[in-house]
Formats: C-alpha cells, sequence, structure tokens
C-alpha cells in the first residue's frame, strides 16, 4: 500500500483524518464518555418517582413510612454516591491502563456497565432501593475510569496536529449524552412512572455496541513501542490510523520521546509530585481540572429550574427549556472541537473561562435586580445559558486533552490520577457546599465562581505555552526553562538510526547503517 505524506511548510510530516481514528474516537467516546454525562442528567427527571418508590419500599418493610426530609437523604445520597464512585474509578487509572493497555481497560471496564445496569433495571421488581444506590456506585467508578482513559487513548493515537480535534470528541459526547436523558426524560418518551427502571438501565446499550466493535481496533502504538516494546505490533497500529501519513517520522518522534525518558517505568502518583522537571505541568493538570469543576458549572445546573421559574416560565414548560439548553451544549461542543485546531488551546480555556466569569457576575446582579426591573428576568436566564456554552467550548474537555498532553509516557498515567482526583472530589465538594453556600451568601455567592472563572483565565494567560501542533518532547521542552531543568536527550548514533522497511505490505523497524544506505542508493 502505498503511503501519501503530507508535508507541512516547515518541512515536518502532517497526520491525516482517518476513518479508523474517527471510528475509535467515535465508539470510546460513544461508550464510555457518553455514560458519563447520561448519568449526570437521568436521575432529574424521576426524581419524584425514585423517591416514591424509597417510601413504598420503607412502608412495606417497616409498616410506616419516612418523612420527606429523610427521603430526600436517601435521594441525595443516590445522586451524589455517583461522585464518590467516580473518585474510586479515578484512582484505579494508572494501575490499570499499565496492565492492560489504554482500549484494554475500557474493554475491561464495559463489565462494571452491565453489572450497574442490571442492579438499577430490577432494582423494583427486586424491591430494593439498595440496588439504585450501588448501581449509581459503580456507574460512577465505570465513568471516573473512562474521563481520564478516553482523552489518554485519543491523545496517543492521534497526530499531533489532530490531537486537539480527537481530544475533545469525548467532551462532545458528554455533551450527547446529558441532551439524550434529558429528551428521554420528557414525559411523551420514558419520563413515566413506569418507565425509570428501564430510563436508569438503558446505559448497557451504548456499552455493548462498544464492547462488540472496539476490541477489532488496535492498542495505542505509543503504549505498544515504549511500553510493551513491541516494534511489529506498533507499525500495524500505525499503518492502521495513519494510511495517509509517514509512519517512520512518527516513530522517529516516538523514539525521541523514549530516549529523552531517564526511565521507561511508570511513575507513581507521589513521584510525580516529587519530581521538579514536570512540576509547573502537575500546577497546570491541578489548576485547570480543579477550576474547571469549581467554575460554578454544577451549581448553575443545580439553580436552572428556579432561575427559569423566575424568568415566568411557565412550570410544565421548563423540562423542554431545559433540553434546549442541553441542545446548547452540543452546539458549543462541536464548536470548540472544530476550531480547536485552528485557534490552539489557549484562547479556547481563557475565553471560555472569562466569560463564564462575566456570565457568573451577570447571574449576581440580574438575582438583585429582577424584583425592580421585571426585564433582568431575563438576563439571567441569558447568562445561564451563557455559563453553559462558555463552559462547553473549552473548559469541558481542554483540562482532560491538556492532561495527557503536558507529559511524557511514563507520567502521563499517574497525571491522569491527579487530574481525574481533584476533577471528582471538586464535583463533590461544589455538591455538598453550594447548597450551604446559596443560603448564607444568596445571589453573591455567584461571585465564587466569577472569582475562579477569572483566576484559572489569568493562570492560562500567563504560565502556560501553546501546545497546538506540538510533540510531547516539545511540550516538555517549553516547559524545562521554567521547572529550571534540562531535558535529557541523546541523539542515536549514526550506525543505530532507526529506518522503516516495506516487507509484504507491513512496516518493520530496522537498525541499518545510514552510510551505507547512502552508498547503495547512490
Amino acid at each position: 500500500m502505498a503511503e501519501e505524506v503530507l508535508i507541512e511548510p516547515n518541512g515536518k510530516s502532517r497526520g491525516h483524518l482517518t476513518s479508523s481514528l474517527l471510528a475509535v474516537a467515535f465508539l470510546s467516546s460513544f461508550g464510555s464518555s457518553m455514560l458519563y454525562g447520561y448519568n449526570l442528567a437521568v436521575v432529574n427527571s424521576p426524581a419524584q418517582y425514585i423517591k416514591d418508590f424509597f417510601n413504598q419500599t420503607i412502608v412495606r418493610r417497616n409498616g410506616s413510612g419516612v418523612d420527606e426530609e429523610t427521603l430526600t437523604l436517601m435521594y441525595s445520597v443516590t445522586v451524589s454516591i455517583f461522585a464518590i464512585g467516580g473518585l474510586v474509578g479515578s484512582l484505579t487509572v494508572g494501575m490499570q491502563v499499565t496492565r492492560f493497555g489504554r482500549k484494554g481497560t475500557l474493554v475491561h471496564s464495559t463489565v462494571l456497565v452491565f453489572i450497574a445496569g442490571g442492579l438499577m433495571g430490577f432494582s423494583r421488581l427486586c424491591g430494593s432501593p439498595e440496588m439504585i444506590i450501588i448501581g449509581r456506585f459503580i456507574t460512577g467508578i465505570h465513568s471516573g475510569i473512562a474521563l481520564s482513559v478516553v482523552p489518554m487513548y485519543l491523545g496517543e493515537i492521534a497526530p499531533k496536529n489532530l490531537r486537539g480535534f480527537l481530544g475533545l470528541v469525548p467532551s462532545i459526547f458528554i455533551c450527547i449524552g446529558v441532551f439524550i436523558a434529558q429528551i428521554l426524560g420528557l414525559h411523551e418518551i420514558l419520563g413515566k412512572e413506569e418507565h425509570w427502571p428501564l430510563f436508569l438501565s438503558l446505559v448497557v446499550v451504548p456499552t455493548f455496541i462498544q464492547l462488540m466493535l472496539l476490541p477489532w481496533f488496535p492498542e495505542s502504538p505509543r503504549y505498544l513501542l515504549m511500553e510493551k516494546r513491541n516494534i511489529h505490533a506498533t507499525i500495524t497500529a500505525l499503518k492502521w490510523y495513519r494510511t495517509k501519513s509517514n509512519i517512520q517520522a512518527e516513530v522517529e518522534e516516538m523514539q525521541e520521546e523514549q530516549r529523552s525518558l531517564s526511565s521507561m517505568d511508570t511513575v507513581s502518583v507521589l513521584q510525580l509530585i516529587r519530581d521538579p522537571s514536570v512540576r509547573w505541568q502537575l500546577i497546570t493538570v491541578i489548576v485547570v481540572n480543579a477550576g474547571m469543576q469549581l467554575s460554578g458549572i454544577d451549581a448553575i445546573w443545580f439553580y436552572t429550574n428556579t432561575i427559569f421559574e423566575n424568568a415566568g416560565i411557565p412550570a410544565p414548560q421548563i423540562q423542554y427549556t431545559t433540553v434546549g439548553t442541553g441542545a446548547i451544549e452540543v452546539i458549543a461542543g462541536l464548536v470548540g472541537c472544530f476550531t480547536i485546531e485552528r485557534v490552539g488551546r489557549r484562547p479556547l480555556m481563557i475565553g471560555g473561562f472569562s466569560f463564564m466569569g462575566l456570565c457568573c457576575a451577570g447571574i449576581t446582579f440580574s438575582l438583585m435586580l429582577q424584583t425592580h426591573l421585571p426585564f433582568m428576568r431575563y438576563i439571567s436566564v441569558a447568562c445561564v445559558v451563557g455559563i453553559i456554552a462558555g463552559f462547553c467550548i473549552g473548559p469541558a474537555g481542554v483540562p482532560f486533552l491538556m492532561t495527557g498532553e503536558l507529559f511524557t509516557q511514563s507520567n502521563r498515567p499517574s497525571a491522569y490520577i491527579v487530574g481525574g482526583f481533584l476533577n471528582w472530589i471538586s464535583n463533590f465538594t461544589v455538591g455538598f457546599v453550594f447548597p450551604f453556600l446559596q443560603m448564607s451568601a444568596g445571589a453573591f455567592c455567584y461571585l465564587v465562581f466569577c472569582g475562579v472563572c477569572v483566576g484559572v483565565a489569568a493562570y492560562v494567560y500567563f504560565i502556560i505555552p501553546e501546545t497546538k501542533n506540538k510533540t510531547f518532547v516539545e511540550i516538555s521542552e517549553m516547559f524545562a526553562s521554567r521547572n529550571a531543568c534540562e531535558i535529557e536527550n541523546q541523539p542515536l548514533g549514526t550506525n543505530d538510526q532507526l529506518k522503516l522497511k516495506k516487507m509484504n505490505g507491513y512496516g518493520a523497524l530496522v537498525c541499518v547503517d545510514v552510510e551505507k544506505m547512502d552508498r547503495i542508493e547512490k
């Protein structure tokens, strides 16, 4: 098969978006990332039905029901246990991706979804609220794994000029998951009392499709070469994903990264924290991942219905308005995905967080003034839509992409553990603290989120360099001066340089004497 090499003006090879790359991005995101968004929103519509089921079960067991506060507490546990599961799942990522690989981890973790779907789907038949809570916890574990592994997998199989585009595909599917849950939760579809067990258990459908198709795709070439040292599997994987690009150039880039590492063993989280050569990369991961959740996006979803009610939207119509905000999420995510390789990571992060900060301040002032100025109610609705759009266009997906880009192969799994842990613990903190913050500060609580958004935007502007179209080694070199260290990079000797040779339609890496090859070619 002839290889078409795309050359940039600077003489470097440029990757091509192939059907295989697109298919594996869609499959991994469809069966993993989308479930995170779906599980975030799926419990909103049937909330009252689930509470009634809890109460009926308690009456049947004990002979008497419980008060509304206890029911609310049980429902809150059902909702928040998802984040606890996500926290647990995120802590297992490093061990799993090292042992099973990136694709292998996604495939193995599907068993969690089938167990959780079965528990939630048969919970009413068995008369067991505990099955719902355990099912939510298990789906949280799966989402904690998927949120880190999918961006890691796509970031490693993507050519550098498409890493941003493919890296934001999971965030689009998260938005699509929320949107699907909102649509299916409408009263006309699955929003009736008899349908809520089916509604919760539908997570098994996309996972089953992923399980049937994803194993046919190759593992990450970087994992195969740099951790498994399997040259032939690496070349086969690259030929699968790079039908129109220069495989030799990419293998040489991986070899360059391999030479820059003092050890190919995956470092632990503690080693990562103690390593001065990645200090600013680690600080960046902490800031952007914590800032993504502390920006107030979860609080906005919590307060959306109240804001819509205050704006005069009739109660029966609010569910359709919420679906409209879900559609805006998807559109904003698509805009970010198709512009990131043009404008870069920094503008999407700075612009997204700045716009969110502006809209958070706008909500505060509109809530304060709407009793005196009725039109301010519509300003508050516009600010909610603005926060959602600003979040989805950049801050929703770029932090996961950035976590993978800022680290080389041996550091990457632990970096995702740190990022995932902070993401989930911040998510849980906002959900737990926000009601108390709202009671004590009222409308001013959104100024806290405004300050977080502006602070993260400033950090990105002053600290983080643009990583668009850069190799992992080049990105490490950009941070080297700030970390006050040098990147180890010993060039290969002339006689040890790697050449890519065609053998029966498949590539193989062989060590050749370059001078001898040059004489033969002449």
